[in-house]
């Protein structure tokens, strides 16, 4: 499988974070976080985090200051980082491409990839129906797997209710940042999750039973 297929985000947005430094590979390429605020037609605004190479934000020429318009295509990436006994997922998008921003806000997102956790259907207080999904999806180069959590509405919330572990599905959809509460030793906590909204999912018939490694662990956010 294509890697480049089954994992594809465009995104065109606002610089709201100049870029910092995140981390640095052992051959010496040094990595930089930045935050892109997209906004969406109903006027709310998405506020995602992007990660860019050093050499990336040497060679576009483009001044990435607060306030800077810039379009971008990559990759949506996890990885874990373990902190006190605890599993923290954290996400953001590999920038493989940016250049300056032409036109309006764009949020894009095509995964394909596996059923890692049983779904989780459920029904608002409101009856509208919503399935919490993890979906892994395969780096073949590096023989890991990127998990993502989606989460799907309405019809396509139903159509995912019987998803099994191991089923193969593609889904197209937005990146969306959502903020939330949560109690630390007695006092409230403002965090943001970040997870795709499905806009169309489709099941495949191909099933992957014995190469998914996700263990599950109590994930903190």
């Amino acid at each position: 499988m294509d890697y480049e297929k089954t994992n594809s985000v465009t995104l065109s947005g606002t610089i709201s974070q100049k870029p910092v430094f995140s981390h640095q590979l052992l051959g010496g390429e040094a990595f930089y976080d930045f935050y892109l605020d997209v906004a969406r037609l109903s006027g709310a605004v998405d506020s995602i985090p992007v990660t860019i190479s050093q050499r990336l934000l040497k060679s576009s020429g483009i001044k990435f200051e607060v306030g800077t318009g810039v379009s971008i295509s990559g990759e949506f990436r996890s990885h874990n980082l373990e902190q006190e006994g605890k599993s923290k997922l954290l996400l953001s998008v590999l920038c493989k491409e940016v250049a300056e921003k032409a036109g309006e806000d764009e949020n894009c997102i095509e995964l394909t990839g596996f059923i890692c956790k049983p779904p989780i259907f459920r029904e608002t207080p409101f009856k509208r129906q919503i399935n919490d999904i993890l979906l892994a999806v395969n780096r073949p180069v590096f023989k890991r797997s990127d998990y993502i959590p989606v989460i799907a509405w309405g019809r396509n919330a139903l159509y995912a209710k019987n998803f099994r572990v191991g089923d193969m599905v593609k889904i197209k959809g937005r990146i969306q940042s959502r903020k939330f509460n949560k109690v630390i030793d007695g006092e409230t906590i403002e965090k943001t999750a970040y997870e795709v909204s499905v806009q169309d999912i489709l099941q495949h018939e191909e099933k992957l039973d014995t190469h998914i490694s996700f263990e599950e662990k109590e994930m903190s956010m």
